[in-house]
């Protein structure tokens, strides 16, 4: 395996990843505090997710686009699970330890959990399986009532199947094309057009990229709708961008990260909260 040797890493990008975890960490504390998306504190902190899939897109290509004549399906695959899975694990069992503790006060629900259900939901939630709605435990219809945010780690593992099994192949011209489809469901989300009639059910979220963590038609509409724009731009450019040079760059970028995703939400109706999303969820990428 010494011919799958891990490449230089870009340090900046560790640095960026732990700024945004920082954001999003805080965006989801001070949540207790807000009504709703147009009050919450650090506003657009839930974009942290959609750059994360960027950083992903960009960091899959750089590592393993060049490799496919030395590596099988099956060693890209075993790569993935060794350096995602055991985080995956440890966030669950962590969620199964402190479930009665941290989130009776989410809902009546959690404390007439009875034992198996809660052991049925670890054992799915460390196999990645995500769990339907009727067998909510927490009250708020998630895939992973354990350890919600790993709803972002599902995707994860979509965009390496769909990378590994078929885009690896697509040209750079055929990737860039898939990527403008990609960015008009994410127009689809931002701008509330529904041209496809999914999401009628979003009064919370209008005009936004909020959601993606429930097993329901809707909720993964908006979940592949994140993912597809975000991880695929990055790993276009990862094929067509060029590194640059820049002193002091981890700053400004961090700054730029900062700002983007810390922005109030500025008043104006639904339409002008979706134009603002769509600026903000852009730039992400490119």
């Amino acid at each position: 395996m010494s011919y799958l040797a891990s490449k230089p890493r870009y340090e900046i990008l560790d640095g960026l990843r732990g700024v945004a975890a920082i954001i999003v960490v805080a965006f989801h504390l001070f949540e207790t505090y807000s009504t709703g998306p147009d009050e919450q504190i650090l506003n657009h902190g839930y974009l942290a997710v959609d750059f994360f899939f960027v950083l992903s897109g960009f960091v899959i290509g750089y590592a393993y686009d060049d490799r496919w004549n030395r590596m099988s399906l099956k060693d890209f695959f075993k790569r993935r699970l060794v350096r995602l899975h055991p985080m995956l694990i440890m966030g669950t069992l962590t969620g199964t330890a402190l479930f009665y503790h941290t989130c009776g006060g989410v809902s009546a629900l959690v404390m007439q959990t009875e034992w198996w259900k809660l052991l049925l939901m670890t054992l799915l939630g460390c196999a990645l399986l995500p769990s339907i709605k009727a067998w909510d435990i927490r009250g708020l219809g998630e895939m992973y009532p354990i350890n919600g945010p790993m709803w972002s780690l599902f995707w994860e593992y979509i965009a390496n199947i769909l990378y590994g099994t078929l885009i690896r192949r697509f040209s750079t011209a055929l990737l860039a094309i898939f990527v403008a489809f990609a960015a008009l469901l994410t127009l689809d989300l931002t701008l509330n057009t529904d041209i496809f009639g999914l999401l009628e059910g979003r009064a919370y979220a209008a005009n936004t990229v909020i959601g993606g963590w429930s097993l329901d038609t809707e909720q993964c509409y908006i979940g592949i709708s994140r993912l597809l724009y975000p991880f695929f731009a990055g790993l276009l450019l990862s094929r067509v961008g060029k590194t640059i040079s820049l002193r002091g760059g981890f700053w400004w970028c961090s700054l730029l990260v900062a700002i983007l995703l810390c922005m109030p939400f500025i008043p104006g109706g639904e339409k002008a909260r979706g134009h603002h999303s769509t600026a903000y969820t852009m730039p992400f990428a490119f």
